[in-house]
């Protein structure tokens, strides 16, 4: 099989030209008109590639990187299609958010000619979903939780499906789905056709091709680890306790959308409370969150009702926004495949785009990874030679330059610092040893008080009922201390 995949994947390198329009392509004129409408006229690689292929009914393989157009690659094939034959378009992703995004795409192609879509995902009421599929949708989307709970209640059912996709297939298999995968695939109908997208191309999705797909045609646009061209990569080495000064400064120089990314949930969390109480337009998303305001969170951004995006690797693929102009690795990645999948959220669409890396001198190795992978090196920067207008220190004339700088030494007392007892021995060598005779101060007693200190318990060393703390009251009287021992 691998021979046949290498074989058709040149084949079909070779027959693609340097530049196309999507009217070369074999689309019909109403897809056709409504790219014209979008602004589409030009397809991306990996469109040029897929489509002519796709639209044939052929198996696919697609390699390609985040943010190189998949989602048309496969969604103007499967419009065709099921424009011609009866049946039904299933596309399987890995997150709520990409499965949202993909059926949004998906509308804005078919929505005028008619098309009906489902979205089935985990966090969405199921008599929601219910309705949509009671209306005969002719593609639906979902995740394969989702999507094997509406099979085992018998919902929905595979046996109408005649174009499958299983969309980001490495990242479904990463997050442990390959059960769930198989066993949607065991029950799909035999013939049909399947066309399978990933950032890379493991072990796992061999099988899962050789297994389950006939003949499919390998087409490989970029090779793993490539990241835009359009994308200006830096690192920060820092300190790892300065992180959030380090980002308050890199967000001052910065106007436009900001996706900040953060290993853990916690972090996500916090962060985003500190960026708030700086008067920072920010919000979150990550897995802890309910859909509703997952949603609410992607739409703020999307409408640059909040500037800041904080989130966890959950959004590293599924999120498509335009014009992000901003990344920035709080933390790195678990993975150096992650650090491409995050700052491939920058520079879409042919546009330009900067990603901001913030590292420690301990983290080394995990930078030649990163390095390695993409085969570039990334340009490093000590923070501290970064200057902005918020943090920029006086400055100092030459004069005062050469003057001796004070160094404030810590204070010490010329008494001995060094605790001592209040007896009259003690209290007295303390002096001695300084050459000054000093009496230990013996206060002048009334009679009655003379009298109590003469009680034959004043000695014992239980405490005296008369004996209390200085300033407190005495029997309803207050005493005031005449002098008070320096320490």
């Amino acid at each position: 099989m691998t021979k046949n995949v290498d074989a058709k994947r040149q084949a079909v390198a070779s027959s693609v030209k340097e530049e196309q329009s999507f009217a070369d392509l074999g689309i019909s004129n109403s897809i056709l008109e409504i790219l014209k409408k979008l602004n589409l006229e030009i397809p991306t690689p990996i469109q040029a590639k897929t489509i002519p292929a796709a639209i044939s009914g052929q198996d696919i393989i697609g390699i390609a990187q985040t943010g190189t157009g998949k989602t048309f690659a496969f969604g103007i094939p499967m419009l065709e299609r099921l424009g011609k034959l009866k049946g039904q378009g299933l596309v399987i992703a890995p997150t709520r958010e990409l499965a949202l995004q993909v059926d949004e795409s998906i509308k804005k192609l078919g929505q005028p000619l008619g098309l009906r879509t489902a979205v089935l995902i985990g966090g969405e009421s199921l008599d929601r979903q219910l309705f949509h599929l009671r209306k005969k949708p002719h593609i639906v989307v979902a995740t394969p939780g989702r999507l094997i709970d509406h099979l085992k209640r018998h919902t929905f059912k595979l046996d109408q499906v005649n174009t499958l996709v299983l969309d980001e297939a490495d990242m479904m298999l990463d997050m442990g789905f390959a059960p769930q995968i198989k066993e949607i695939l065991d029950q799909m109908p035999v013939n049909r056709q399947t066309m399978l997208f990933s950032a890379t191309m493991p072990a796992a999705i061999v099988k899962i091709a050789a297994s389950y797909m006939k003949l499919p045609i390998s087409i490989e646009v970029a090779p793993q680890g490539t990241t835009a061209a359009q994308i200006d990569q830096e690192i920060f080495i820092i300190r790892g306790d300065e992180r959030f000064e380090h980002l308050v400064k890199v967000l001052a120089a910065y106007s436009g959308s900001v996706l900040v990314f953060v290993r853990t949930k916690h972090g996500v969390k916090t962060l985003t409370m500190k960026l708030k109480a700086l008067g920072q337009r920010a919000t979150e998303i990550h897995s802890n969150l309910s859909l509703s305001r997952r949603r609410a969170a992607l739409d703020a951004f999307k409408s640059q009702r909040e500037r800041i995006l904080v989130a966890t690797d959950v959004a590293a693929r599924g999120l498509d926004v335009n014009g992000i102009e901003l990344v920035v690795n709080y933390n790195l990645p678990d993975n150096s495949e992650d650090y491409v999948h995050r700052i491939g959220r920058t520079a879409r669409a042919g546009k330009s785009g900067k990603a901001i890396t913030f590292a420690t001198i301990d983290e080394r190795k995990e930078i030649m990874a990163i390095e390695k992978l993409i085969n570039k090196s990334i340009k490093r920067t000590e923070f501290a030679k970064i200057s902005t207008p918020q943090f920029s220190h006086p400055k100092i004339s030459a004069d005062q330059s050469r003057k001796k700088s004070f160094t404030a030494k810590p204070f010490r007392s010329s008494v001995s610092s060094k605790p001592f007892r209040s007896s009259a021995t003690g209290g007295a060598q303390q002096f001695r040893s300084r050459g000054v005779e000093a009496k230990p101060f013996r206060p002048k007693l009334s009679a009655s008080a003379a009298a109590r200190r003469s009680h034959p318990n004043a000695g014992s060393g239980r405490p005296m009922a008369n004996r209390r703390p200085t300033g407190q009251p005495f029997f309803g009287k207050a005493v005031a201390p005449k002098f008070k021992r320096s320490r």
